[in-house]
């Protein structure tokens, strides 16, 4: 077995992390599906690292499904305003997961360690043509920090 890195491995550089406080979670349940949904709304926010800003607030949020198997399928997008004026929007797919009890401890918003759960995204970004349309033209994978009422997502881009 080589431990030799494949040649077309990806490098991953942090850009910045967004650290976003969310409102009320509110449920359908069940949905016509069957599973539960929710929406969750951007009360508030900061964007620190490469690119600097806040979270526009009630611009947007994340309707999650709650699948049969419990894992929780993301699909968030809301603005954030960068330092120089910047618009930008933020469209989020991922999945969280983890033990029942790691689970039951996030949805009562009490701590829990990072290598308790799974809570990945894969995003994708609009934003004007200048400064900041780098990020309309790479992949980024978000690592997310699960805090108590609140959401700590590290991008990092794909080289």
């Amino acid at each position: 077995m080589t431990t030799e890195p494949h040649p077309f491995q990806p490098v991953l550089v942090h850009a910045f992390s967004v650290a976003i406080t969310l409102s009320k979670a509110y449920f359908l349940k069940p949905s016509g599906t069957g599973q539960t949904r929710a929406a969750v709304y951007a009360a508030s926010g900061t964007v620190t690292g490469r690119i600097n800003g806040k979270v526009i607030p009630m611009s947007g949020g994340d309707f999650p499904l709650v699948r049969a198997d419990e894992v929780i399928d993301f699909d968030a997008k809301y603005l954030f305003e960068l330092d120089d004026g910047t618009i930008v929007m933020l469209h989020s797919r991922g999945y969280r997961w983890a033990e029942p009890e790691v689970m039951a401890r996030m949805a009562r918003n009490e701590p829990v360690e990072p290598h308790e759960y799974y809570m990945r995204v894969s995003p994708k970004f609009d934003v004007a043509e200048g400064p900041h349309d780098w990020l309309n033209k790479h992949v980024f994978v978000g690592v997310a920090e699960k805090t108590p009422g609140a959401n700590v997502i590290h991008y990092f881009q794909v080289m």
